[in-house]
């Protein structure tokens, strides 16, 4: 811990995008914040696949255990990265992101675990664990192993959690992914160098896909299953983003 402390490093998960690259920064420093941001939407997409068995209030044990989540996280990671991080030793990963992955995994199960006795409560259909409640707890369980900044932010008109509001480099952010043009696919990492190279910022854009909807989709103003109105979004619209801050003074 006292190893991580001292990197100084500072990550910020979001769910959408940023500017272009304004200097050179250390592509492992990159890759990592890369790999932290993915990792971290990859949990999101598990819970996400699992919602309908998550909420389902006529079966009691539902067999979603924070092993089982970890074998869909690890699989979802590697198809999204090529990394397979059941061999991490064997993997392309920067040094500085090989303590840091394994660790964002078990504090993404100690998630799930906390859930556990909710989720396999018969009778009830909203668990309260979806996608964005999972991404708020896991980062900041990381946060407090390792001294890292975790936060996931949306564009004002999309925040719930007044905790993720974006900051003024992110909200600038949101205006060059909400475009049209930018792509939808590939999964994009933008890093920019800022505070007179002291700095990285890299995000994640995430965009809105289908399972996405049934809370932030139409009709627009109606009660989603949490109890929050409804956005009115559609497939491929900016929903948030992944954002990673690390300081770069002592690198």
């Amino acid at each position: 811990m006292s190893r991580m402390k001292k990197m100084m490093v500072t990550l910020v998960l979001l769910g959408v995008g940023l500017s272009p690259t304004t200097a050179p920064a250390n592509p492992d420093v990159i890759e990592t914040g890369r790999l932290l941001a993915v990792l971290l939407d990859s949990g999101r997409v598990t819970i996400g696949a699992n919602q309908s068995l998550i909420n389902d209030p006529a079966k009691g044990d539902k067999g979603f255990t924070p092993e089982v989540f970890e074998q869909q996280l690890i699989a979802t990671f590697k198809q999204r990265t090529g990394i397979d991080l059941a061999d991490l030793k064997n993997a392309q990963v920067p040094e500085m992101a090989r303590p840091m992955l394994p660790q964002l995994v078990e504090e993404s199960k100690k998630t799930v675990a906390s859930y556990q006795a909710t989720i396999n409560i018969q009778g009830i259909k909203y668990k309260g664990l979806i996608p964005a409640t999972f991404g708020t707890e896991a980062a900041a369980r990381f946060q407090r192993w390792s001294g890292i900044y975790l936060k996931q932010t949306a564009p004002d008109h999309l925040l719930r959690n007044p905790k993720n509001k974006a900051d003024e480099f992110e909200a600038a952010a949101f205006q060059k992914f909400a475009d049209p043009s930018y792509p939808r696919v590939g999964e994009k990492i933008l890093s920019e160098t800022v505070e007179n190279g002291k700095t990285v910022r890299i995000l994640l854009p995430l965009f809105f896909g289908k399972a996405c909807l049934s809370c932030h989709g139409g009709p627009k103003g109606e009660r989603d299953i949490s109890g929050y109105p409804k956005e009115g979004g559609t497939e491929g619209e900016l929903g948030g983003a992944i954002s990673v801050k690390l300081n770069l003074k002592e690198h």
